[in-house]
């Protein structure tokens, strides 16, 4: 086992725990202004709403309403309706698109098989098909949820949209809202915090050539918490940007420490070590509550290369 140059590396809140962390995003195009839980608090019927998020349960698939960057009236917009479906788990991304007039259909979906990354019941119910267009970026504007999602988020929306570039929409919540203004990039899975729109743009730029932009990232959304602080450690320790060759495959220990184990696409192997401290001084736990706390995050103490002696034992 060799050592590599130790990274530090630390992650407030990746994702805001495993609430936000998700194999597979489902995305419901719902105009129209978002309560603070956005599937039974929006325009879209909440019953639906309930239905979507137990099904969702226990599945891997996250589903969330997108909106495109504007006003938030809903009235006399388009019935049809912008679905979107990404699997964001390394070697079987995929992100596949499709329209619906009744969200009711998505009901049908088989969510088990979208978590696992098979997107057959998205073609065979929603008529969906693979995304060949620009990679999306979801900027959380849910004010609802956390008051600075819209005073950041929208701006960074609507000027990311203003400024041409393809594939914005706003979207729900994401977690680590105080890092607002937040953005999710697909296929991927990626998510970026305080990102301003030239990090964006960094970010879609890389996609579209298969890399992964670290600065700002906080982590993929297809791993675990210590897995997210984990990957991008050893992204960095080994110079590694290129999308889709690192996954985490085991994830040893408990909180405040574990032991993370990565694997290059080319067999490389390391051992991380994470550990849960807590963010000093005192701060908000959110970016609009009044009460100051210590928030989790995530501490890379050791990045560990793996020799062929140590896989075989």
């Amino acid at each position: 086992m060799s050592r590599c140059a130790t990274v530090s590396r630390t992650l407030d809140e990746p994702l805001s725990g495993t609430a936000a962390t998700a194999t597979t995003w489902l995305l419901l195009e719902q105009p129209g202004p978002w309560g603070a839980k956005a599937l039974t608090a929006s325009h879209l019927d909440p019953v639906l709403g309930r239905a979507l998020e137990a099904a969702a349960e226990g599945t891997g698939v996250r589903v969330a309403l997108i909106r495109r960057p504007g006003p938030h009236a809903d009235y006399g917009t388009s019935p049809v309706r912008q679905v979107y479906a990404a699997h964001t788990v390394p070697g079987r991304v995929w992100l596949h698109g499709a329209t619906t007039r009744d969200p009711q259909r998505l009901l049908g979906l088989d969510f088990a098989a979208l978590g696992a990354g098979d997107p057959r019941s998205l073609g065979a119910v929603l008529g969906g098909r693979p995304h060949h267009g620009d990679p999306l970026a979801l900027v959380c504007t849910n004010g609802k949820r956390d008051r600075c999602c819209a005073l950041l988020g929208r701006p960074l929306a609507a000027e990311l949209a203003d400024s041409g570039v393809r594939g914005v929409w706003e979207v729900t919540h994401l977690g680590g809202h105080r890092f607002a203004p937040t953005v999710l990039v697909l296929p991927y899975g990626y998510a970026y915090g305080r990102a301003g729109a030239h990090t964006v743009k960094e970010a879609l730029h890389a996609v579209r050539e298969g890399r992964v932009v670290v600065e700002g990232c906080r982590g993929c959304s297809a791993w675990g918490r210590p897995g997210q602080a984990a990957e991008l450690a050893v992204r960095s320790a080994a110079a590694e940007y290129r999308a889709g060759v690192l996954s985490v495959v085991r994830t040893d220990g408990a909180a405040p420490r574990w032991e993370v184990t990565a694997v290059h696409a080319d067999g490389r192997r390391w051992r991380v070590t994470v550990a849960q401290g807590a963010s000093l001084p005192p701060r908000p736990e959110s970016c609009g509550a009044a009460v100051l706390g210590a928030p989790a995050r995530m501490d890379v103490t050791d990045v560990r290369a793996l020799s062929r002696t140590a896989l075989a034992s």
